[in-house]
């Protein structure tokens, strides 16, 4: 059967914003987070502090009324974290609730150490090691796969914040300094002068991820960068100033958010659908971890995989068999061994014991 268009009417409603606020040190860029806590139009609020080490100081503002999330430091716990607020936020979004509050402070000590993991990893290469043996103060290099990788970390975050059905705010650092070329070096106008630009200490992209963008300055009033709406325009190159600036103006009067905002509609775009279950395929340990996700693959008529997809994870669960039943490497696995010939003989019984437990051809055995 042909695929049927699935679609459906605008609703014109206004969704709830993800803000950057950005800017230098000590410019208030915290203080204005979690003031905005304090509002009788927002809810249930939650504060991730990633080394700025603020927030309980903060929460002596009158009338703030946040909770800091608790994580051990490590990138998966605070992702965690991050996505167990968003389900809260979506229970709360059902019932009909004021909406909850999420705030990352802040994504420069994030992108610092998604960058430490990278560099930690290109340290390990087989190649940069001799490298180091050498001259232990040699230049690693990152190979693009260690950056896509620390990326996808990043977007896993953003993406969480993207979709939070909620007001999300992330903080980071921003200040003035010298454009570099592609070589690295300065580059400068044509009065040789060395020309200026301003840099967000974050993951390169992460102006075009959010829907609002607010950089903050000690010495001048806040500027608005950009914002994602209907009612106003702000130019490129031309931010509009905010002399009287707090989140709850920015999103209640500026962006015209209200109680009947709705959360973005964002679903990850994935290459297909078999991601889930492929981490159920990684997550198996053993032969019965194997025919488990087999046998729930089988049985479950919700899948919504494609055929090729459902081809695939069956693949993969043959696969991971095949490679916990692979013999350890030993003194005794010379070729025609005894010892070869035993085990050869108890992988083959087991594929066997494999194909009638799933029904199929035996799952073939180790290399």
């Amino acid at each position: 059967m042909p695929p049927k268009i699935k679609s459906r009417k605008p609703t014109g409603i206004i969704p709830f914003p993800f803000i950057l606020l950005e800017g230098e040190e000590g410019a208030g860029k915290s203080y204005s987070a979690i003031e905005f806590t304090k509002s009788e139009q927002v809810g249930q609020s939650y504060v991730v502090d990633l080394s700025e080490g603020s927030a309980d100081e903060y929460g002596a503002i009158p009338g703030a009324r946040f909770e800091i999330i608790d994580h051990d430091g490590n990138y998966l716990d605070i992702a965690d974290q991050i996505e167990a607020v968003r389900e809260e936020a979506r229970r709360v979004a059902a019932a009909g609730e004021p909406p909850v509050v999420l705030i990352v402070d802040s994504g420069t000590a994030m992108w610092r150490m998604l960058s430490g993991w990278a560099h930690e990893r290109a340290r390990r290469s087989n190649s940069n090691r001799r490298k180091l043996r050498e001259d232990p103060d040699a230049k690693i290099d990152v190979t693009r796969n260690l950056w896509n990788d620390s990326t996808d970390r990043w977007y896993r975050i953003i993406h969480a914040m993207q979709s939070f059905p909620g007001i999300a705010i992330m903080l980071a650092r921003g200040k003035e300094v010298s454009a570099t070329g592609e070589d690295g070096q300065p580059l400068l106008d044509d009065r040789r002068r060395v020309v200026r630009e301003w840099r967000v200490g974050a993951q390169k992209d992460v102006g075009f991820d959010v829907t609002a963008w607010v950089r903050m300055r000690r010495d001048k009033d806040p500027e608005l960068i950009k914002a994602r709406t209907l009612l106003f325009r702000v130019e490129s190159g031309s931010p509009k100033p905010l002399p009287d600036f707090s989140i709850e103006r920015l999103v209640f009067g500026m962006l015209g958010c209200s109680t009947a905002s709705q959360p973005r509609q964002m679903p990850v775009l994935v290459g297909d659908r078999t991601g889930p279950w492929m981490k159920k395929v990684d997550a198996a340990t053993s032969r019965e971890g194997c025919l488990a996700v087999w046998h729930e693959l089988d049985a479950r008529a919700d899948t919504g995989l494609s055929e090729i997809e459902w081809n695939t994870v069956r693949g993969a669960v043959k696969a991971r068999a095949a490679e916990l039943a692979a013999p350890k490497d030993g003194i005794d696995d010379v070729p025609d061994s005894d010892a070869a010939r035993l085990r050869a003989a108890a992988e083959d019984q087991q594929a066997e014991a494999d194909a009638e437990a799933m029904g199929t051809e035996p799952m073939p055995a180790a290399a």
